[in-house]
């Protein structure tokens, strides 16, 4: 018979579902297009050009290095299925699914380093978070990117808590792995893992176990990315890690009228000069002019940051500040009672968060794992532009944190009331102290 947080949890999930499969119905009645963003163009054309066995390219200047491949692959039997227009609330009802796995991901992890109802509070949090719900509507990379990254996480996790060796390089494996499937839907996630393995090295007592399951880590995380990187090379000549767009990217962030947001008006400027330049001096065998693009790019923001160092600094608070605003940063994207809906979420969540990172914060390894994702965006946002779209997968783990939190108090409080003979007692040992590596 199944336990009673169990069947919570399902009717949570069931919930999740429904609100984000209603969500993308009204969303799209409100628009005037198929799509909000410019980045769900791309990513549906490049779908369309998979279902139809077509070279992987965008764009007129027939880019073939612009987007990570695993976002268009999901995408691609939606076209198989319906031609080449399915209805985009296809994708959206996609969305919803993968946003939910994504919830299920926040409650197992909790679950595991808590109790069930840690587990099916953190899972509630996240069903409801109106960030985690635009994600299950919207038609980005975000949807199928939160629940790999709980699933690297997850893995990750229990590869820390396994107690033989090779259990745990296996499962060690599995979390590179997934952190690889996850870094093919969004190129940002790449260097997680070494941040995380060099994070751990540099803070734990435990190097040895760090060091043994971080090499499993990246020898999974090579193996996933590895065919990506072949095709690279063969359709460049070089080695490209993620895609061709880290210029325009830095370059975004760094600039003489950056704000912090992004702004990418610059890149047909810059292109049509290089395309001048690689039409006039191109010669066959050359580099490509996706190639040229991109490293001009890199290099003008390389060149402003160098030579504008007190700007970098003050940017870079700009856009931690966008990051972990409280409301969207731009007054024109949303009303009062939606900005008034995301305070009311966001801020007990990460006050929770804190109260539950302090207090795990001796208790191992895997709870870092919580926390740290939100370290690792919030660097990597104060070089490239910011939003709170971009914090938005870190949210996930603080909730699973926010949720530990509740879980304790809430048993604290039954203690207090003479509950103790309800299971609730200071002798039956939490499941997070079973779990407790010194990590």
């Amino acid at each position: 018979m199944k336990s009673p947080a169990v069947k919570l949890l399902a009717v949570v999930l069931l919930a999740a579902l429904g609100l984000r499969l209603a969500a993308g119905g009204w969303w799209q009645t409100r628009l005037e297009g198929p799509f909000f963003f410019g980045d769900s163009e791309s990513y549906w054309d490049l779908a369309r050009t998979i279902a139809r066995g077509e070279p992987y390219e965008v764009g007129t200047d027939r880019a073939r290095v612009f987007r990570m491949p695993g976002y268009p692959v999901l995408l691609a039997p939606l076209f198989l299925a319906g031609g080449d227009h399915p209805p985009v609330l296809w994708a959206r009802a996609l969305s919803a699914v993968l946003d939910t796995l994504a919830v299920a991901g926040v409650g197992w992890l909790a679950w595991r380093l808590f109790d069930p109802r840690a587990g099916v509070l953190a899972a509630t949090l996240a069903a409801l978070y109106p960030g985690s719900i635009a994600v299950g509507t919207l038609v980005l990379s975000e949807a199928p990117f939160c629940p790999l990254m709980l699933l690297s996480l997850g893995l990750w996790t229990a590869a820390w808590q396994s107690p033989t060796t090779r259990r745990a390089a296996g499962l060690a494996a599995a979390a590179g792995l997934a952190a690889g499937l996850a870094t093919l839907v969004r190129p940002s996630w790449l260097l997680f893992v070494p941040f995380g393995v060099g994070w751990g090295l540099a803070a734990s007592g435990r190097r040895r176990r760090h060091l043994g399951l971080g090499a499993a880590m990246l020898a999974g995380l090579v193996l996933a990315m590895m065919p990506w990187w072949v095709r690279n090379a063969m359709a460049t000549g070089r080695f490209v890690p993620t895609t061709l767009q880290v210029g325009a990217s830095l370059y975004d962030g760094w600039n003489p009228r950056a704000t912090g947001a992004s702004e990418m008006s610059f890149v047909e400027r810059f292109a049509a000069d290089e395309r001048r330049r690689f039409e006039a001096e191109a010669q066959p065998g050359d580099e490509s002019f996706e190639v040229r693009l991109d490293r001009r790019l890199r290099h003008e923001a390389l060149a402003w940051a160098r030579e504008h160092p007190g700007e970098v600094a003050r940017l870079a608070l700009v856009k931690l500040g966008r990051t972990w605003n409280v409301w969207p940063n731009d007054a024109g994207t949303s009303s009062w009672p939606v900005r008034v809906a995301m305070a009311v979420f966001y801020v007990p969540i990460v006050l929770l968060a804190l109260v539950g990172a302090a207090s795990t914060v001796r208790r191992g390894w895997p709870y870092v794992l919580c926390w740290l994702p939100a370290v690792y965006f919030s660097l990597l946002h104060v070089v490239f532009v910011s939003s709170i779209r971009y914090r938005q997968p870190a949210m996930l783990g603080l909730m699973v944190l926010a949720g530990g939190a509740v879980s304790f108090w809430l048993g604290r409080r039954a203690e207090g009331g003479g509950q103790r003979a309800v299971g609730n007692s200071r002798r039956r040992k939490p499941a997070d102290r079973e779990r407790v590596d010194g990590g």
